[in-house]
Parts: C-alpha cells; structure tokens; sequence
C-alpha cells in the first residue's frame, strides 16, 4: 500500500498573467515516516507534438517525512517562452505534478492550462506572433486528473517502476527533463487547506482510494 497520499491541492494566484509564477498547495498524508526525500516535479507541456517542448519548471525535495499530515506551496517559475513554439503558445496545455521516492514515481496530478488573451480584440484578432505579456494563464483547478503508481516503499532493490521508467501517458506527452532547477521544502504539520474554487479535495477512504482515475471528468491521458 502507497506511504504517501494526496489528499488536497489548492491552486493559488488564478487566473493569473502567464509571467507570474505557478503556485500549489499540496496537502498529503503520511501513514508513516519516510526516512529519505519526496522528489516533487512541476512539468510545463509546450507542445501536444513532441515532448521536447516540455519543460521541467522546478523540482523540489521534501524530507525526511514524519507521519503525519503535511502541507507546503509549491512554486516554480513560468516556462520559458522561447522554447514554446508560436502556435502551441496560446490555447489549452497542460501543467504536471508528479512525486517520486528513491527515484520510483508513484503518483501525478495532470491541470489542463489555458492561456488566452484577455483583451477582447486580441483574442478575435490574435497577433501573428504571440505577445506573452498579454497573455492570462487560467488552470482548469476543479478539473484534475491523477494517476498513481505501484513501487517499492521499503529497503532493497526497486521493482523497475523508477521515474524515467514510465511511458509518459498523457495527451501532450510529458518529457523527462534532466536538468531541472532544484530548491528545497520542509514540511508542517497538521494544517488544513482553505477550500475555494481553485481547490481539489480528495477524502481518502481506507486511506487510498480517492485517488483514482474518475477524479477527471474531463479525462487528460495520464
């Protein structure tokens, strides 16, 4: 049975222009203490083309991991914009979330992202160059999807399901980015997350079973 389990994300400053930062909050529960790091990653999708087009916007590392309840904003900067092809540049894509441990990725949370002009003329008559600076990014909060993933929690050798092992799974096809930016996260406890329309609650029965593909009604391939 998974270690770890998600049970709220809150998307924070959203809508919001497409150069600010993106934010979550993550709450998770820890049925018991993690001795190494949570490895946590946010993927910008570029292109529904080519998955060399994905970015990996920040990862960070949480640990070691007291049970519990834990909460902590994730915050990455926004992708760069010169590596968005000019026709991917507005419209829907998708902003990933995974988390690994001992390099296992064991579960990911998929938002559809759209990015639009908010001047009225502009999106009736857009640019023929995109001008990201006008552009509003607006996360499909309420409409997550999650894909979890069996590892090897304890010591010893892993079961071959490591991050990179994964086919990528998702309709504009994540890339597996090695040179992420990397910062650092520590965990609190017992916090409870503010619930509003950019927030995702997952109750968890018997601890696991929330997280579960029909948590998409619009399902994006994970």
């Amino acid at each position: 049975m998974a270690k770890v389990h998600i049970t709220n994300v809150v998307v924070l400053d959203n809508p919001s222009s497409f150069f600010n930062p993106f934010q979550f909050e993550l709450t998770f529960e820890c049925i018991e203490e993690l001795k190494e790091d949570l490895e946590w990653k946010m993927i910008y999708v570029g292109s529904a083309e080519s998955e060399e087009y994905d970015q990996v916007l920040d990862t960070i590392y949480v640990g070691p991991v007291p049970e519990g309840r834990h909460i902590f904003v994730f915050q990455a900067d926004p992708p760069d914009v010169s590596k968005i092809p000019e026709p991917d540049a507005v419209g829907v894509t998708i902003v990933l979330l995974t988390c690994s441990y001992r390099g296992q990725e064991f579960v990911r949370v998929g938002y559809y992202v759209n990015n639009d002009y908010a001047d009225q003329e502009m999106r009736e008559n857009p640019p023929p160059k995109p001008l990201f600076d006008k552009l509003t990014r607006n996360i499909l909060a309420s409409k997550p999807r999650v894909t979890r993933f069996k590892i090897n929690w304890d010591d010893g050798h892993s079961n071959g399901n490591s991050a990179n092992g994964h086919e990528n799974g998702h309709d504009m096809q994540m890339m597996h980015d090695d040179g992420p930016s990397t910062s650092s996260a520590s965990t609190t406890g017992q916090h409870e997350a503010t619930m509003d329309d950019n927030s995702l609650a997952m109750p968890m029965e018997n601890g696991v079973k929330a997280l579960n593909e029909n948590s998409n009604s619009l399902a994006m391939e994970c």
